[in-house]
């Protein structure tokens, strides 16, 4: 990766995607530390809801005995796809994160990273993932490779469509998909059940991230579910978390799963409960806290699917 001049992150303000005096600051080198921002290792909640449904696909292939090996090579996967999928969508969207007081620290607008240095960026990630995916099976590297095309398409959806959390959720959650693949060579429905579910998900967390830029979206003519539900989001993400449940459950049902694997979704299920009720869709603050906060739900599905063999 060439070089460049390293310039600092503007400073930030009460509500940014910048946090300065984090382990970035404090341990990479300055001409390192935008390209790690840029791929958001100091913000590692979008790496948690890219893995954990390949590892509960993979966990339900064996939950007594999880192969390990493929959940390791997983979760350096999920690390390296999460950052390439953050430099395209931010390559794609510089001019309007730069309108948008949220957004605008990022490397790119921000002037600490160029596109050009963003898009050789991007290739090594890209390729080390490519060398993370083809240590499995031909059947699952094809299906890996398929996720490209929702990777790339994916930072355009939110000038076309009302929905791009909808297609969020195709790409976030096909490691649903891609996990049982990598453990069997084939596909079945427990899989196709969890990956639906995992859309029904995203729509669900991704509707209240939304809520934190809507004015400044509406302003610049950027699509979104939080625009387009309104004051019915409420009910919206009822729906949604109603219909997670619902899928998830079918999948451990197709999966012969034991008793524990339901009670982590009955806690799951309290969980988004909880979100739609103390979730103050008003305040940006509140919406990110919230948005974080589902990797606790990601913990307690893969628990209880675990356990289930277990204590079942």
């Amino acid at each position: 990766m060439p070089s460049e001049p390293h310039t600092a992150p503007p400073q930030a303000g009460p509500f940014t995607d910048i946090h300065r005096g984090n382990w970035v600051d404090r341990l990479l080198p300055a001409s390192v530390a935008p390209y790690a921002r840029l791929a958001r290792l100091d913000r590692p909640i979008g790496t948690w809801l890219l893995l954990f449904p390949g590892w509960w696909s993979l966990a339900l292939t064996s939950p007594a005995k999880p192969d390990l090996w493929l959940m390791a090579l997983f979760a350096v996967g999920a690390l390296l796809m999460r950052g390439a999928g953050c430099t395209v969508n931010d390559i794609v969207d510089r001019e309007f994160d730069a309108k948008v007081a949220r957004t605008a620290t990022r490397p790119i607008p921000s002037g600490a990273v160029s596109v050009h240095n963003a898009v050789i960026f991007l290739g090594l990630q890209l390729l080390l993932a490519l060398i993370v995916l083809l240590q499995l099976d031909r059947f699952a590297i094809a299906l890996g490779v398929a996720s490209l095309a929702l990777v790339a398409t994916y930072p355009f959806m939110k000038r076309i469509t009302y929905w791009p959390q909808a297609f969020l959720g195709l790409t976030f959650n096909w490691g649903a998909l891609l996990g049982w693949a990598a453990a069997t060579g084939s596909l079945a429905w427990p899989p196709v059940l969890l990956y639906a579910g995992g859309i029904a998900w995203t729509l669900f967390y991704d509707t209240i991230y939304a809520h934190q830029d809507k004015e400044d979206d509406a302003l610049i003519g950027v699509k979104s579910t939080a625009l387009k539900l309104g004051s019915a989001t409420r009910p919206w993400l009822i729906l949604f978390g109603t219909v997670t449940v619902l899928l998830w459950a079918l999948a451990f049902v197709g999966a012969g799963l034991g008793w524990p694997a339901y009670v982590g979704l009955a806690a799951a299920a309290l969980f988004l409960a909880d979100q739609v009720r103390r979730t103050d869709l008003d305040d940006p603050a509140d919406c990110r806290a919230k948005f974080n906060a589902h990797r606790w739900l990601g913990w307690m599905l893969l628990a209880g699917i675990l356990l289930s063999p277990w204590l079942g």
